[in-house]
């Protein structure tokens, strides 16, 4: 197996248990560290398949994971401090369901 492979396939890895955390998180909070899991993986896949065998990797692709990484802070910074404003004015990050007992 070579490493890319191995790379590609720990991505894929990554982006699935992002996946299926944004999909069954209910606090607010582990859906965006799910978001950033996901993110990571993705960058991981482009890094993987930015390389060439036995030549120079393409740069392009790295410059789009480092721009990618600087707006992924960015994004985590700004949702922290929505999820900030929203604990302290409804007291609660979670995402209930309908409670009704129908």
């Amino acid at each position: 197996m070579s490493q890319a492979t191995l790379y590609v396939l720990a991505a894929a890895a990554i982006i699935g248990a992002g996946v299926h955390g944004l999909l069954t998180a209910a606090h607010l909070m582990r859906k965006l560290l799910c978001l950033n899991l996901l993110g990571g993986g993705v960058f991981l896949l482009l890094v993987a398949l930015a390389g060439r065998s036995g030549e120079a990797p393409d740069p392009v692709p790295q410059a789009l994971v480092l721009t990618g990484i600087v707006v992924a802070v960015s994004m985590t910074a700004f949702a922290l401090g929505l999820l900030d404003r929203l604990a302290r004015v409804a007291g609660d990050t979670r995402l209930d369901v309908d409670d009704d007992d129908d």
